[in-house]
């Protein structure tokens, strides 16, 4: 009975989902969509730090919090209660992109030639995972928002910079896909 949650779900189901959730949280709430402000929320409840950046009423914002950690529960509960056990579907010509770069394994999500031990402490690692999240995370901050925060909340309540930030993610995403990490593949 419960087959139909464990299958995909198209488009026309999810989007409208998504979209509904941007007046939803405006309705209730006035409460903004997004998921980079939660890490400063976490890092103002945990560290009890002088700094400025910090030092602000994160309780007001508990909410952001909760809505993080339902993401993480229902990852989890997707990732593992509902999982079909068929491989993720992906075109051909993405695995072809994907087999050039060295990655083979479409078994999962997460690629085992990417995640592992051995590729985490070697340069490469250090370099795709440790310069790369700094540079997600310091490009979130920059831009005021995350992907999802400008691109879904931003967009959709007619923010001149949210569409700006979000015409630069896309180009960001296509120079990192067809420039820089064949260039950083290439080298190691």
């Amino acid at each position: 009975m419960i087959d139909w949650i464990k299958e995909p779900w198209p488009w026309y189901v999810s989007g409208p989902l998504i979209g509904l959730s941007i007046p939803f949280l405006l309705i209730v709430g006035n409460k903004m969509l997004g998921i980079s402000s939660s890490l400063r929320h976490t890092c103002a409840a945990i560290l009890p730090a002088g700094i400025p950046f910090l030092k602000y009423n994160w309780k007001a914002e508990t909410w952001n919090l909760i809505f993080a950690l339902g993401i993480l529960i229902g990852g989890f509960v997707g990732g593992n209660l509902l999982n079909n056990g068929e491989p993720i579907k992906i075109s051909e010509k993405a695995k072809t992109d994907i087999q050039k770069l060295g990655i083979n394994n479409f078994e999962g999500l997460v690629p085992e030639e990417l995640f592992n031990w051995e590729t985490v402490f070697s340069l490469k690692g250090l370099l795709i995972l440790v310069l790369g999240g700094f540079l997600i995370g310091f490009g979130s901050r920059y831009a005021g928002g995350c992907t999802s925060g400008h691109a879904i909340m931003g967009l959709s309540s007619l923010q001149w910079p949210s569409l700006i930030a979000v015409i630069f993610f896309f180009i960001g995403g296509l120079l990192m896909t067809h420039f820089i990490a064949p260039l950083i593949y290439s080298l190691f």
